[in-house]
């Protein structure tokens, strides 16, 4: 089930918020956790009791993970326990994403001597990067003190399997929303006043534009390199910036909208990340929430920046290494993390992470920083690195060819326009952001905002999801 299904918005979504205003308080928790397993059951089908099983292993561990006086030494038995658990949340995620990358590989090398070698072919269960991770920070956090572990099963379900984050995120660190899931949880029309505007924006962003341009980026990036050109190059690395963007953004506007019917704030994920000035700055506005995690659970852990320059250079490497490897089995997706390590070590090594700026050499920074993410976005969408080569490659050379008449029949006047409104992104400024406007201000322009969101932006988003016009979430896949 997708946010942007019939299914969910005429029914689902009604459902639940209509059983949590008439049902009793102390049976909201349950709510949740029963609606988001369903949820996730539509979609993945026999890998719930995949999830349902990861969750058993993590909530049994819990208590025995917290803070015990007489257990002081190093290798004391909640640490080999906790290894123990993230050892097995990571074999889950390893087994089931990447056993088939790894034997892929294995038959390459075998192949060289003639060898054979099987290759395994396994399903990808929805959202099994996310709650790995939420996994991990549950038990780690409990470990380190942080927050208490949770007795009641159902108050752990409901953290773990929440639907609005479950599929694609945010990702929710344990110790962020640990307060929130005592039974007695307040809910509020408030909440549901405050939520839908922000849900209504991610419904706009999604269905309205990244749907649109999705024709003209599978367009661009399905031009043989034989005919691919300069101008198809980069009219299909911006289509897939935004696409990219208006996306994923509009996926957590959906998801914190909904957390907060539903009552709980979720973390915020976007800030304006193309409005960045550098590198660094744009993993502090990009899917934010995944760079708090490897920041808390592996970052920190490797030493952070304690140890020296040469230590906190292999440390922001390997991290973004590992965030590459995290969103897919690919080597594209390795190339795209070391591509961002390398340029994050390159501003750390000259200082360009934290110099100040001139207004002049500010906007020629952040007009750099754009057209090196947008670079870094073609490794991320390519096939494989030839393809993504070959774009490069035509990208930095100008040429006089045109495009494709596949290109321009996906290249429809409507998508032009929205291609050329959604650029607008790349302009706008720094501090406002849209969807905390819409879920807080009280201004007559925030209202106005909220109205026209609600009434023309829901309906015409309605309109395209009655039609059957919508993808589904680029996240989804990872």
């Amino acid at each position: 089930m997708s946010f942007v299904s019939p299914l969910f918005l005429w029914y689902f979504m009604p459902a639940v918020l209509i059983a949590l205003l008439v049902l009793p308080r102390s049976w909201r928790n349950g709510i949740v956790a029963v609606g988001s397993l369903l949820f996730y059951a539509t979609g993945a089908g026999a890998f719930t009791l995949l999830l349902l099983a990861c969750m058993v292993i993590n909530f049994a561990a819990g208590p025995a993970l917290e803070p015990d006086p007489w257990d002081t030494r190093p290798r004391g038995r909640r640490r080999r326990l906790l290894l123990g658990v993230v050892a097995f949340d990571l074999s889950i995620l390893l087994v089931w994403k990447y056993a088939g990358f790894a034997t892929e590989q294995i038959a390459w090398f075998a192949g060289l001597f003639g060898g054979d070698f099987p290759i395994a072919e396994l399903a990808l269960p929805i959202g099994i990067s996310f709650f790995t991770f939420h996994h991990i920070s549950y038990v780690v956090d409990i470990y380190r003190g942080e927050r208490a572990a949770l007795r009641n099963p159902v108050a752990f379900g409901t953290y773990i399997s929440m639907f609005p984050q479950l599929a694609a995120g945010p990702i929710v660190r344990y110790h962020e929303i640990a307060d929130q899931l005592p039974q007695q949880r307040s809910h509020r029309l408030d909440d549901i006043a405050a939520g839908f505007p922000r849900f209504a924006l991610g419904l706009c962003k999604k269905a309205v534009i990244a749907d649109s341009l999705a024709p003209v980026v599978d367009a661009c990036f399905a031009t043989p390199g034989e005919d691919m050109t300069f101008a198809i190059a980069w009219l299909g690395a911006l289509a897939y910036t935004l696409q990219l963007f208006f996306d994923f953004s509009g996926y957590s506007d959906m998801a914190i909208g909904l957390g907060r019917m539903l009552g709980f704030r979720l973390p915020e994920n976007f800030a304006r990340p193309y409005s960045s000035v550098t590198i660094t700055e744009f993993w502090r506005r990009w899917h934010m929430s995944l760079s708090r995690w490897f920041r808390d659970y592996v970052y920190i852990p490797l030493g952070g920046s304690r140890d020296g320059a040469g230590k906190t250079y292999r440390n922001l490497w390997i991290v973004f290494l590992l965030t590459g490897f995290w969103h897919g089995a690919a080597w594209t997706y390795v190339v795209w993390g070391a591509y961002h390590g390398v340029l994050l070590v390159i501003e750390r090594v000259f200082g360009v992470d934290s110099a100040p700026a001139a207004s002049g050499a500010r906007t020629a920074r952040r007009a750099l920083t754009a057209v090196l993410v947008v670079f870094g976005w073609v490794f991320f969408r390519s096939a494989d690195l030839g393809a993504a080569f070959t774009m490069i490659g035509h990208m930095l050379v100008p040429d006089l060819g045109g495009v494709t008449d596949v290109v321009s029949t996906a290249l429809t006047n409507q998508r032009l326009v929205i291609l050329l409104a959604a650029l607008a992104v790349f302009f706008l400024p720094a501090r406002r952001i849209t969807g905390l406007v819409l879920e807080s201000a009280r201004t007559p322009r925030a209202t106005a905002l909220r109205v026209g969101v609600m009434t023309v932006g829901v309906a015409y988003a309605a309109i395209l999801v009655a039609t059957g016009t919508f993808s589904p979430f680029l996240y989804y896949q990872f």
